[in-house]
């Protein structure tokens, strides 16, 4: 059974990616990664916060949004407990690639354009087979138009394209009002990838202490619809790999990801709560599922159903909605 995948133009084993998360951190645990069956890991995000030299800028940027970030606000510390620095992080990727065959993607959260240019350079020449770049931030600032914050991301993937020769992957959010048209325009300023989508931590309350609060819950199965119904649709509109993260809690959510059009699956929520040998068994069952359908290999089964595939494209359009509405009468 070949479950090989090409991901941004990089050679990988399984379509099963570990998606970034502290898990990460640890080098050996990366080993046990591939040892498992990972087709690739990405880092988990080097924030540009954590890196105090810009922090009397970050702290104005901080001041203009609402201080929300991606990637798990429950271990996003005061700067004063920050203990993964630059040199650290670079560290993991040296050590990764010295113990590992399998592509290492370093995952980067800058603020400023001269953070996004040194430290995607400083991660291409640690080793890092690809970088994921992470550009969310909320544009609390009433003023900014939605032209401007699309403009943002675009002229940070170019930024960045320019100043490193391997592949770079864009995670992206899904709050774009025409997000067919911004895959392409991130495609075209360089984008090798997207990943859809990015999965925010957004804050909550206590009632009883009446403070805000962050509290880290695991993707759920019914949570990959959205991003299940884009990559159906991007499929064979770009040439840009597709990755597909949130919701994977096991091989339904991979499976049906791959029929969507997915190049690569991301996943770190069932790695935190089945343990990292949980890739073995998510590998076994997506050949389990393939050999009962007499799939030879996961390119037969990338894009099946995606809407260029499928006898009624509409079935991602309005005409869908209109029957679903229907069969509740």
């Amino acid at each position: 059974m070949d479950l090989r995948t090409t991901y941004m133009g990089l050679p990988l084993r399984s379509p099963i990616v570990v998606s970034a998360s502290t898990l990460s951190q640890d080098p050996g645990k990366i080993v046990q990664m591939e040892d498992c069956g990972a087709g690739a890991v990405v880092l988990f995000s080097l924030f540009e916060e954590q890196i105090r030299a810009e922090m009397e800028f970050y702290e104005s940027v901080m001041r203009s949004t609402s201080g929300v970030f991606a990637e798990a606000m429950d271990y996003f510390p005061d700067e004063s407990e920050y203990n993964i620095g630059t040199e650290q992080y670079l560290e993991i990727i040296r050590k990764a690639k010295e113990q590992v065959e399998i592509p290492i993607i370093a995952s980067l959260n800058g603020v400023t354009n001269e953070g996004w240019i040194e430290y995607a350079r400083q991660m291409e020449q640690a080793g890092a087979d690809g970088i994921e770049i992470n550009i969310f931030y909320i544009p609390a600032d009433t003023s900014l138009t939605g032209a401007e914050v699309e403009q943002r991301y675009v002229d940070i993937v170019k930024t960045v394209k320019n100043t490193v020769k391997i592949p770079i992957a864009v995670k992206l959010n899904p709050y774009f009002s025409a997000m067919g048209n911004m895959a392409k325009r991130l495609e075209e300023a360089g984008a090798d990838a997207l990943v859809l989508f990015n999965r925010f931590y957004q804050p909550n309350f206590n009632i009883d202490k009446m403070e805000v609060v962050f509290d880290l819950e695991y993707s759920h199965p019914n949570e990959i619809r959205l991003p299940l119904l884009w990559i159906a649709i991007l499929r064979g509109q770009l040439n840009a790999s597709l990755a597909a993260t949130t919701g994977i809690q096991g091989a339904p959510e991979i499976i049906k990801y791959l029929l969507a059009g997915a190049d690569v699956t991301m996943t770190a929520s069932a790695l935190y709560k089945h343990g990292i040998r949980y890739l073995q068994t998510m590998n076994r069952e997506l050949k389990e599922w393939m050999d009962r359908f007499m799939f030879v290999s996961v390119r037969e089964v990338q894009g099946l159903l995606s809407q260029q595939n499928i006898a009624n494209p509409s079935a991602y359009e309005r005409a869908n909605y209109i029957k679903i509405l229907e069969a509740q009468k």
